[in-house]
């Protein structure tokens, strides 16, 4: 864990269950001056992200209720801008605008991106804008995926306050069908090549009986 995400969690409501715990003496290194910064993505944080094709976006609104909502598109669609930056075009839903009313009274956004196969897991807080297209079309189009047919309605820009490589103990290993396709094409050249075999077996077996 890097000091710029314990600094943000390690609320004194969690140091204290952490206390009574007995895990806050692990901590503490976490929270020193010295440790690493952990709220500028370097090149592993930029290679991951671009190769998501979801997160998970947690909100709060106005009665303090958290939201959680997946955020799914095209490899890609989550864009890094710079080392403190990533966004996202906004695509249509169903409309109930939820993440994106809460925004508006509290621009405050926790993310939690997956890579299920490899059982990996980044944590990242920050701040979002709201960017609608008749604001800045130029930016809301450089943020489209081409070929994905979607409506995009406006840029969500995130100001990255810290990130965190979490814990894979307890990552369940799943793959989409896309990633799954290599293991069953795999298969299926086995399964047709022992068709193969099997076949010449028996017309070889016939002609000698």
């Amino acid at each position: 864990m890097a000091r710029a995400y314990a600094k943000l969690s390690f609320t004194p409501a969690v140091r204290k269950v952490q206390k009574q715990q007995g895990s806050a003496k692990a901590y503490d290194k976490f929270l020193l001056p010295d440790a690493n910064g952990g709220d500028r993505l370097g090149s592993a944080e930029i290679d991951f992200i671009s190769a998501r094709d979801g997160f998970y976006q947690a909100t709060v609104s106005e009665s303090f209720r958290p939201y959680v909502q997946f955020r799914g598109g095209p490899e890609g669609f989550l864009q890094v801008l710079d080392d403190k930056t990533i966004a996202y075009a906004d695509f249509r839903g169903n409309r109930q605008y939820i993440s994106s009313g809460n925004l508006t009274i509290n621009d405050k956004v926790s993310l939690i991106l997956m890579d299920y196969p490899n059982q990996r897991r980044l944590k990242i807080i920050g701040r979002a804008i709201q960017i609608d297209k008749t604001e800045d079309p130029k930016l809301v189009s450089s943020l489209e995926m081409p070929d994905y047919r979607a409506v995009v309605e406006r840029a969500v820009l995130i100001q990255i306050e810290a990130f965190d490589w979490n814990c894979p103990k307890y990552i369940p290993q799943r793959l989409t069908l896309q990633e799954f396709e290599p293991h069953i094409s795999s298969l299926q050249q086995q399964i047709a090549q022992l068709i193969e075999e099997n076949t010449a077996l028996k017309t070889k077996l016939e002609s000698i009986t």
